[in-house]
């Protein structure tokens, strides 16, 4: 949600809104005698009440209409079961999560009005209580539950490789997911276009267009160069930067530690203000990061511990809904996309872990989350084709033979193969590699040749001499 906006102007907002029978259009608002604000910030204004469920909102572009909410009913309580975050409360609606009993008494606590929650600062207790590999947020069965949903068929390939194969997929999901979690208008298809095509949807500003392709540019910053896809300080100012990119008030403040205090829309909760203890905190949470060796432990704590923080003036949950992925990218574990996860579900649990250093109703949606993505990538995970993990042991070997005959102006032939064997191939593997080479033989062009360090020229002139032969 947008921050340095100030609590008692959005009060008003929605004050004036609920109190008004019929719905009003932004301009109708920007027309409101005594009503000096710009109507971008109005809009981010609107987007934050609408995130918070203090509004409704209708229509779309300029059609968009705002409207009085009837007051929400209080969820209710049943008795939790063995299975995690799947106790049935009035929250687990097509709007919510299934909320464990412990996330439903969180969402009941943060739901009060803002006069009878306290306000509070930076705990550093939350975070010096927590021992990496000794605390555990999420229980070992859980971790258990999750890694058995998230394998892939890639599992026993390098880092990064089964994110590359979605990369297309992981893009539009993401960048749309997490945007949404913004107030980010854009619909899925929207965002296919904007990606796939560049093709700006219309009747949506440059912020929200902006903010879908700073996503596209961080995704792609982790899986295209899986040593990005680490738990770093580097790596998260770099996430900010990109995510950032255009959308903050003060240009140097994108991808550097924040230097003046920030507020939370929304919540009474006052983040640390000096620079210097900030910085050296942003430092202690990474490393605490690092040093979990359970990457779905390690995703939640990031979750968790960068918001919390607020290392940056704006975008923190960005970074953080990012940056949870870095475990998953790097473990080749199926990819946190935040597909489908309800707003307000995402705000109530990032409030319970701003005021009330709760983690539980977090934890939920971040469950749900999960089990979501990994739904959405079932058909991509059976369609995609297994590894050769002959040839992936033998990469390196492959390339240097093909690489030498190339340029020694050899004819592709077994013969030709067999006397560059490296010494690395076994006797016993031999014979399969030599059919292996010949078969990337028959495949190679100028194109790909590259993949073996072999330069188009260099596959020119070969290719003449043995142009009949291929």
């Amino acid at each position: 949600m947008p921050r340095l906006t100030p609590p008692q102007e959005l009060d008003k907002l929605a004050e004036w809104i609920n109190a008004t029978p019929a719905e009003v259009s932004i301009d109708a608002l920007l027309q409101q005698p005594g009503n000096d604000t710009p109507r971008r910030t109005l809009q981010r204004h609107l987007a934050l009440l609408v995130e918070q469920q203090r509004i409704g909102v209708s229509g779309e572009g300029r059609a968009t209409r705002y409207h009085r909410l009837s007051p929400p009913s209080k969820p209710t309580q049943q008795s939790p079961t063995t299975a995690p975050a799947v106790a049935a409360t009035a929250a687990g609606t097509a709007d919510y999560v299934p909320a464990s009993a412990e996330g439903a008494a969180i969402r009941a606590a943060i739901s009060q009005p803002r006069h009878l929650r306290k306000p509070v600062g930076y705990q550093l207790d939350f975070l010096s209580q927590y021992h990496p590999n000794d605390t555990a947020y999420l229980p070992h069965d859980l971790r258990e539950q999750l890694h058995g949903l998230g394998r892939s068929p890639a599992e026993q390939t390098p880092a990064g490789t089964f994110a590359k194969d979605i990369l297309n997929r992981l893009l539009i999901d993401l960048s749309w997911a997490s945007s949404h979690l913004e107030g980010n208008t854009y619909s899925r298809l929207d965002t296919e276009r904007l990606i796939e095509f560049g093709q700006a949807a219309e009747g949506k500003n440059a912020l929200e267009t902006q903010m879908i392709l700073n996503h596209k540019q961080a995704i792609e910053y982790l899986v295209l160069q899986p040593e990005h896809a680490q738990v770093h300080t580097d790596t998260l100012i770099a996430l900010h930067a990109f995510l950032s990119d255009g959308l903050m008030a003060d240009p140097a403040a994108v991808g550097r530690i924040r230097r003046r205090a920030v507020e939370i829309g929304g919540s009474l909760y006052l983040p640390i203000a000096l620079p210097q203890r900030l910085e050296e905190l942003f430092g202690i949470v990474t490393q605490m990061a690092a040093e979990i060796t359970d990457p779905f432990e390690q995703a939640f704590f990031l979750m968790v511990h960068l918001p919390y923080l607020q290392p940056f003036e704006d975008v923190n949950k960005r970074v953080s809904r990012l940056a949870a992925n870095i475990p998953f990218i790097h473990h080749n574990l199926c990819p946190l996309s935040f597909i489908d996860v309800p707003q307000q579900a995402y705000v109530d649990a990032m409030l319970g872990v701003y005021e009330l250093n709760r983690v539980d109703l977090l934890r939920d949606v971040f469950v749900w989350a999960y089990e979501r993505s990994c739904q959405q990538y079932v058909a991509v995970k059976q369609n995609l084709v297994p590894p050769d993990i002959f040839r992936l042991r033998h990469r390196l070997a492959l390339a240097e033979v093909i690489a030498a005959i190339v340029r020694q102006g050899d004819a592709a032939t077994e013969e030709a193969v067999k006397r560059r064997m490296p010494v690395s191939v076994l006797p016993v593997d031999q014979e399969h590699f030599v059919q292996l080479a010949l078969a990337e033989f028959g495949a190679l062009h100028a194109g790909n040749a590259v993949r073996f360090g072999i330069r188009p020229l260099e596959f020119g002139e070969w290719a003449k001499g043995y142009n009949g032969d291929r």
